[in-house]
């Protein structure tokens, strides 16, 4: 179908005749029927994935009942990873809109092929879009390759060493203030592994196919920095983008080798795949030395986070209640899911080495029991003490194969949130 379809909704019961559909066509029009449903939002959602399904790609949303949140919702289900369609919004338009630019920016870099994708043209084109939104506010710089080793960013030049295609360091600094010395409000800090083999911890086929998402987390934060830019922001923010590929080579690293960071902390590697958190570790670093009030990072972290949560929630780790309540009210505000799992001081010695401080996983599959709450212990290591708090997010529903509510790939989950937390900086 090309011809745009008007989409309404309706309190009613849909007629017997249309099944168990919630779905009724008239003419040009469709009506999703929510009496029925005891969740009106997915009820939505799910409508949009089957108007997609049946080859429709140009929508206006008409008549009445459109809040916001269930534009956003049908918006989330519609359209799909390549082809993701057209929509004619019912109010509040260009505030959608902008939402909606931001989030397939983040889906079409998750969605880029590897060889497509590499670290540096990851950090190229987070730099220069967002540059472009704000050039007289914003500086960048890149510290590449051996340049990091020189710097002491041992995590991000270990991890990416194996590749003949260099890791990157980005440093993004919205400052719209003018003044140099302002604060740092927010630090994001973001993991960018372009492509994650698992190293000589190397992962199976079926677990690797996906693993060109593994940046989701450093497309997650750039997307929210955009969103909030263009809705704004009044405040000094960094992004550090931790970019690399983990690869199998004569120069990867190795179990059992010793990365030596630059606050001090030794790490012995038990797991070539828990190359995450050793990159964050560099990204944490960094925003301390910022003096950032508050530091958020976001990474396709733990296959541990997806077993607790599916993909209708992304996890949070934080060790103070208040700043943690804040995370799951902006997630509640922005309706998207957000579930806080344990993150207590014993969670930074549940990776013991003999030969280092710390290992950086467990050499137990899947990294044992409660593997990403270890994972954020071995991160707050690396996250000081902001005064407005640290807030780690593991994105557990931000790539999912096609379902009921979303398309294969990106779901952008977790995109309202952050730039929510922004813009209440």
């Amino acid at each position: 179908m090309t011809s745009r379809i008007n989409v309404l909704l309706s309190d009613q019961s849909i007629p017997a005749h249309w099944g168990k559909s919630n779905i009724s066509f008239a003419g040009d029009s469709v009506t999703i029927h929510l009496a029925d449903s005891p969740d009106a939002a997915r009820a939505v959602q799910a409508a949009a994935r089957k108007l997609t399904n049946q080859g429709i790609r140009d929508v206006a949303l008409a008549g009445e009942g459109w809040t916001e949140a269930l534009q956003w919702r049908f918006a989330s289900g519609f359209g799909e990873a390549l082809e993701p369609g057209t929509i004619e919004w019912n109010g509040a338009g260009d505030q959608l809109e902008a939402q909606r630019d931001a989030a397939l920016w983040l889906k079409s870099l998750t969605h880029a092929s590897p060889e497509a994708l590499s670290p540096e043209v990851l950090a190229d084109e987070v730099a220069e879009r967002l540059t472009a939104l704000a050039p007289e506010k914003i500086t960048s710089r890149r510290i590449v390759g051996e340049a990091l080793l020189a710097a002491g960013w041992v995590g991000i030049h270990g991890v990416g060493r194996g590749s003949d295609r260099p890791p990157v360091m980005l440093e993004l600094d919205y400052n719209p203030t003018g003044d140099t010395n302002a604060p740092v409000s927010v630090a994001l800090v973001g993991k960018g592994i372009t492509f994650d083999s698992g190293g000589y911890s190397i992962k199976p086929s079926t677990g690797m196919v996906t693993m060109k998402c593994d940046m989701g987390g450093a497309a997650t934060v750039a997307a929210a920095l955009k969103l909030a830019i263009r809705r704004g922001l009044d405040k000094r923010v960094k992004l550090y983008l931790c970019c690399a590929e983990n690869l199998v080579s004569g120069h990867a690293y190795k179990l059992g080798d010793i990365l030596h960071y630059k606050n001090g902390t030794s790490v012995e590697i038990v797991n070539t795949d828990a190359e995450g958190r050793l990159v964050l570790a560099d990204g944490l670093i960094a925003a301390n030395e910022a003096g950032a009030e508050r530091i958020i990072d976001a990474a396709t972290l733990t296959g541990a986070a997806m077993v607790a949560l599916g993909s209708d929630y992304n996890a949070l780790f934080c060790g103070d209640d208040a700043v943690a309540a804040e995370a799951l009210t902006a997630a509640a505000k922005a309706d998207e899911g957000l579930w806080r799992l344990p993150l207590a001081p014993i969670h930074a010695d549940k990776c013991p080495s003999v030969f280092a401080d710390t290992a950086n996983s467990v050499a137990q599959k899947g990294g044992g029991g409660g593997g990403a709450s270890n994972a954020a212990g071995f991160l707050s290591r690396f996250a000081g003490t902001p005064p407005k708090g640290w807030i780690h997010l593991d994105l557990a529903g931000s790539y999912v194969g096609g379902n009921g509510q979303n398309h294969e790939g990106a779901t952008a989950l977790g995109l309202l949130t952050v730039t929510e937390l922004l813009m209440q900086a």
